[in-house]
């Protein structure tokens, strides 16, 4: 690339910062809210601005943290799957209040109200954006929920 158009590339990403406000040291999250959603413990949509945004990778859970087997144990898994989030979010800074967005995959729909319990436990009245999908197997047998999203940390 020539130093023309090095400096041209430089400033048209200047300017994008610049036209649209990418800050990374300030962060706030507003949750849309609804009456469903709220029940089922997620919200429509969680707005953010600023911060640094964490794409997590799907986690599963079939040992705790003593390596005993939770196989079969559907509550097990979920716990110990927040918990394995928070400990990613907390080594990029964040913590699990700092999630904006899950896709969740179960095995049976029928653990989808337990689900809801657990993260309305979990996370209060501020719950994450969120997708709840039906699979018929996950890639360790063993495991009965998997978890991926993303986290938008930052000072509020």
């Amino acid at each position: 690339m020539s130093s023309t158009a090095f400096r041209h590339a430089s400033i048209g990403i200047a300017a994008a910062v610049l036209v649209f406000g990418f800050s990374t040291t300030v962060h706030a999250q507003q949750y849309v809210k609804g009456e469903r959603p709220q029940q089922r413990g997620y919200s429509l949509a969680v707005i953010t601005e600023g911060g640094k945004t964490v794409w997590l990778g799907g986690q599963i859970a079939t040992v705790d943290d003593t390596g005993k087997s939770l196989a079969g144990d559907f509550e097990g898994q979920v716990r110990q799957i927040f918990k394995l989030i928070d400990t990613t979010l907390q080594k990029a800074g964040g913590r699990l209040s700092n999630m904006v967005q899950m896709t969740v995959f179960i095995t049976d729909v029928r653990y989808g109200d337990r689900l809801t319990e657990i993260r309305r436990e979990i996370f209060g009245d501020n719950f994450p954006g969120s997708a709840l999908i039906t699979v018929t197997a996950l890639a360790d047998p063993n495991a009965k929920i998997e978890i991926q999203g993303y986290a938008v940390i930052g000072s509020k």
